[in-house]
């Protein structure tokens, strides 16, 4: 996955917004949001953020962590990076 600075993000938006790489929106060095470009077919988009649904609240019954918790670790994954 690349990882670009916000900067970067937003002076060639319209190049990232039309690839198909995910990418690493950064700000000083710390992961602040992901662009993840979207397939055409919705119907195949729906039924994967479903999935992704489903799993999250599998590793949160799983773990016993919070929301708050999960995203935390989302946030010091990307600051060591």
């Amino acid at each position: 996955m690349k990882v670009v600075g916000v900067r970067d993000f937003r002076d060639h938006a319209t190049r990232y917004l039309a690839g198909t790489e995910p990418v690493a929106v950064s700000n000083r060095g710390n992961v602040v949001g992901f662009y993840i470009p979207l397939q055409r077919d919705h119907q195949q988009t729906q039924r994967a953020l479903k999935q992704l649904g489903v799993k999250v609240q599998q590793l949160l019954s799983e773990t016993g962590m919070t929301e708050d918790e999960l995203a935390q670790l989302f946030r010091l994954r990307g600051s060591v990076d």
